[in-house]
């Protein structure tokens, strides 16, 4: 991180987080972020269920919700980024404040609810977007009061499939009433055939994803499993924000929402390997939570992901994380033997079981 970048960052941490959240899109619009463009090199070059990435570091949904920053993330360094939550219908998500710093525990809790301007403003940003190596991906919501849930993921896909690279189905987040139900083995299975569906009308087929959370029981992971190999899904995201507040020192732990950073590393890794251990190898995993460092990615990459995402990282370390991560993670790949990133998947998944 720069001097400079410090600076900024300090000044963001002394406002209200979602302002601060705002001004850093509004910095970034601006080109007064760092963007050095995509961090690649033959190590790190990866394929994700068919996407190429430059490297294996990518921005987890949320950072960018409505899509309006888009151009200047792909030049920050990530691998691969994905933006929403989308919903149908446009939504104000629940009341502020709904989002917090646990600056003693280098984390946050987000309470948002799939706040954002809905999947037509999201789908326009997309298409008119600069098409460039780095793959641009879209996170599939419900809306709070559909009296469809499941058939919301395919409407949002229906309307962006063409203008994205990928598409992820949220069922994880904890802040949407009852949208963890999802996650059932029947409920999930009929929700991502039905996604499946709309996907394969598109002109150009794309890998779609499910994310699941961290505090599934190992009953619900081999659901999960299950679910994701009998639909045919491309892949599995893991994991979305934990309502666990174990060991957390903060004021702010006792607020509601979902728990992301530093302490849903070890939570969430756990998850990562025991769903690729019963996955065999047979879909790509996305390893997220909890990243703040190229060890930490390499460690995920090492339990069974071909590729991880961070962002609450982010707001501790800066816009410069990810290629700092990206060029450490090149670093580690080469200091251990592999000839690429691929090479070294899965190869330390049993430290973790």
């Amino acid at each position: 991180m720069t001097p400079l970048e410090r600076l900024g960052l300090l000044a963001l941490h002394r406002l209200d987080p979602e302002t601060a959240h705002a001004l850093s899109i509004r910095v970034l619009n601006a080109g007064l972020a760092p963007t050095p463009g995509p961090v690649t090199s033959t190590r790190l070059a990866t394929n994700l269920a068919g996407l190429s990435l430059p490297n294996p570091v990518g921005l987890a949904a949320g950072f960018d919700k409505n899509a309006v920053a888009v151009n200047r993330l792909t030049r920050a360094g990530f691998g691969f980024i994905e933006v929403g939550a989308a919903t149908p219908r446009p939504q104000e998500g629940n009341a502020r404040p709904r989002l917090y710093r646990l600056t003693e525990d280098c984390a946050v809790i987000n309470r948002f609810g799939f706040n954002n301007e809905g999947a037509e403003a999201i789908t326009a940003r997309l298409a008119a977007r600069q098409r460039g190596p780095v793959p641009v991906g879209l996170n599939l919501g419900a809306n709070k009061d559909s009296a469809d849930r499941a058939a919301d993921f395919g409407r949002v896909l229906a309307l962006a499939g063409p203008h994205v690279d990928f598409a992820t189905v949220n069922v994880s987040s904890p802040n949407t009433e009852r949208l963890r139900d999802l996650q059932g083995k029947a409920a999930l299975t009929a929700l991502l055939t039905g996604v499946l569906a709309v996907r394969d009308t598109l002109a150009l087929r794309i890998p779609v994803f499910v994310k699941i959370a961290p505090d599934l029981d190992a009953a619900g992971l081999e659901d999960i499993a299950e679910a994701a190999l009998a639909s045919g899904i491309d892949g599995i995201i893991a994991t979305n924000t934990t309502l666990s507040r174990e060991g957390l020192r903060s004021p702010h732990s006792t607020q509601a929402g979902g728990l992301s950073g530093a302490p849903l590393f070890e939570l969430s890794t756990r998850v990562l390997a025991r769903v690729s251990m019963l996955t065999e190898g047979r879909l790509p995993l996305v390893g997220v939570g909890g990243i703040s460092n190229a060890e930490q990615a390499y460690a995920k990459i090492r339990v069974g992901a071909s590729a991880v995402q961070l962002y609450s990282g982010l707001v501790y370390g800066g816009l410069s994380l990810a290629a700092d991560i990206a060029r450490g993670l090149d670093a580690l790949v080469q200091r251990d033997g592999f000839a690429s990133v691929a090479d070294a998947v899965g190869t330390g998944r049993n430290d973790w079981l």
